[in-house]
């Protein structure tokens, strides 16, 4: 295991030195014939400048702007090769391509009926538009014949992941940022490798980078022996990679087309406090049954082909669901190969419709001013906007960032809460006992712009009452930040939470 860390851990610093000694050298060709001379002094200078404009001028983000004009005023040329690198654009045109190929051989399998959007047009007129955007930005059907079951903590999470995979019959497939050995993995994977002989297909993809550190030598070896199928996406490699940035943070299980998972929790053992990281770690998820199961099946399938080239029949992986519950459901992805940016935007779709309440949890809130205003404005006309954030980081950089958006926030009367036993990890929203969402989508530049994503947005009141519970039962473990003693910290963290708000961004 020692030697298997210490490969590990080279793989890492190798990579991590090429890629700093492939940008030394580029820093290095460039300004050894631009800075020896007054041509190539200034012809760097206006190139920058020439830059910038363009960004400026660009749709996009301006916070987003802002950090690469910075970067790119003071290092010109070298600024702009890295930018056009991993800030032009979200990804390649040939991906994009490649990704909307994929994605037609599944999508056009789940049935849209327009009687749904009739019926919450007619039963939740104020809330019907939010369903209205996610099925025009996404494609994705709204569903009435779903029911969802909220799971309040990983503990939790994990034990019903066991007993639903033990149920399976035909196919189990899981989708992770995350999959990392351990107690948890250990006891998942003897129920998946008793169901492999059993004959049920099992399919796993997990992002390399979230999963880099986490696995020893032979892990992939090894289960593929056992007849598990694994995707790995988006290798690292040491070599410049425009989609290097772009990660797969979604969290998806389906089982046997009649069962989802989605949520905050990957498989590591810190999410069931099984190993201490940072506190006590909070996470939180949700299991779906019925109709909207085909949704994830269908985000799930349509990221195998795109990493595998394997193109797999969904029909035949389509359940029969029985009448289980009147209530609303829409699962929902999000990445860099959609030109629309929907998690985001239903997030402020459910700020913007909310009447009496918005409860949020975010472990991070790295956002632009266009989301506190929007913040603020709910805040400003009545509507109670409380939002609880970590008390522990697990990224002190980032939380700095989060911590200098609470000002603005308090001023305009969001209530902010840190939870204090340790690190909250949960990604929910919560509005006037009714809608929700829950999935993978932090409140953060990453999330909302590099990363791929997913959730499920609910209309459903008995799922938000447990949602509402919960988030209680948070606070009143969370400690309460006060305006005026806010205003009161350290000058020194006033300073170092403005500069690095500055490439916030680029976190």
């Amino acid at each position: 295991m020692k030697n298997h860390r210490i490969r590990i851990q080279n793989r890492i610093l190798i990579s991590a030195l090429l890629l700093v000694l492939q940008l030394a050298f580029l820093f290095l060709l460039i300004y050894d014939s631009s800075l020896f001379s007054a041509f190539g002094f200034y012809f760097s200078m206006f190139l920058g400048v020439v830059t910038s404009i363009f960004i400026i001028n660009k749709r996009g983000n301006a916070d987003h702007k802002i950090g690469w004009i910075i970067f790119i005023l003071i290092f010109p040329i070298f600024g702009i090769s890295v930018y056009l690198l991993w800030g032009g654009g979200r990804v390649l045109p040939h991906l994009k391509k490649k990704m909307a190929i994929c994605q037609s051989h599944y999508l056009p399998h789940l049935i849209k009926p327009k009687e749904n959007i009739d019926a919450i047009t007619y039963s939740d007129l104020p809330h019907s538009r939010q369903a209205d955007y996610l099925v025009g930005e996404t494609g994705f059907p709204l569903y009435k014949n779903t029911s969802a079951e909220y799971l309040p903590s990983g503990e939790q999470y994990f034990r019903r992941l066991i007993e639903e995979t033990e149920k399976a019959e035909k196919y189990i497939y899981l989708e992770y940022f995350i999959l990392a050995e351990g107690y948890m993995w250990d006891q998942l994977h003897l129920v998946l490798k008793h169901k492999v002989e059993e004959g049920v297909e099992v399919k796993i993809i997990f992002d390399d980078f979230g999963s880099i550190k986490r696995q020893r030598r032979d892990f992939i070896k090894n289960l593929r022996k056992e007849g598990i199928e694994i995707s790995v996406f988006n290798p690292i490699y040491p070599l410049f990679n425009t989609f290097l940035n772009n990660r797969n943070h979604r969290k998806i299980v389906v089982i046997d087309g009649k069962i989802a998972f989605t949520g905050g929790i990957n498989i590591g053992d810190e999410y069931i406090n099984h190993k201490t990281r940072f506190g006590r770690w909070m996470d939180s998820g949700v299991i779906i049954k019925g109709e909207a199961v085909n949704s994830f099946l269908c985000m799930f399938l349509t990221m195998w082909e795109f990493i595998t080239n394997k193109r797999i029949d969904m029909k035949s992986h389509i359940a029969k669901s029985e009448n289980i519950d009147d209530a609303f459901a829409i699962p929902y992805n999000d990445g860099p190969l959609n030109e629309n940016n929907p998690a985001e935007g239903i997030y402020m779709q459910i700020i913007n419709t909310a009447q009496k309440y918005v409860y949020i949890m975010t472990p991070y809130l790295v956002i632009d001013d266009m989301m506190i205003s929007t913040l603020s404005m709910a805040a400003k006309a009545g509507i109670e906007v409380c939002i609880i954030t970590p008390h522990i980081p697990d990224k002190w950089y980032v939380h700095n960032v989060t911590q200098y958006n609470y000002l603005e926030l308090l001023e305009a009367g969001v209530k902010i809460y840190e939870y204090t036993p340790g690190f909250l990890h949960s990604k929910v929203f919560l509005s006037d006992d009714c809608i929700s969402t829950v999935g993978s989508v932090n409140m953060d530049y990453r999330s909302f712009v590099f990363h791929f994503e997913c959730g499920v947005w609910l209309d459903n009141k008995e799922a938000a009452l447990d949602i509402k519970q919960h988030f209680r039962e948070v606070l009143a473990v969370s400690k309460e930040i006060k305006l005026e003693e806010w205003k009161k910290r350290p000058l020194s963290k006033r300073i170092k939470q403005a500069i690095l708000h500055i490439f916030g961004p680029l976190m």
